[in-house]
């Protein structure tokens, strides 16, 4: 998985401008990081990449560049 590929991947499942993560922000911080959204992240995710998230695997997440590591693992918890 490449690091602007998933950048972008998560821009476009927040309705973001590409570009627009850079990986070290806090996801609390993000515009339009809701419910939903995590809903998308997974849907995304196991279309694109084969990874099957939990929402909880993702609620242990603060940051984009965690959520980019839990992807990168598979889905394993850190």
């Amino acid at each position: 998985m490449d690091r602007e590929d998933f950048l972008n991947c998560l821009c476009e499942v927040l309705e973001l401008a590409p570009g627009s993560l850079k990986g070290d922000e806090a996801l609390e911080d993000v515009e339009n990081w809701t419910s939903l959204a995590v809903l998308g992240l997974m849907a995304v995710v196991d279309e694109k990449y084969n990874v099957t998230l939990a929402a909880r695997q993702i609620a242990g997440c603060q940051t984009v560049n965690d959520l980019m590591g839990l992807v990168r693992g598979g889905g394993a918890m850190a």
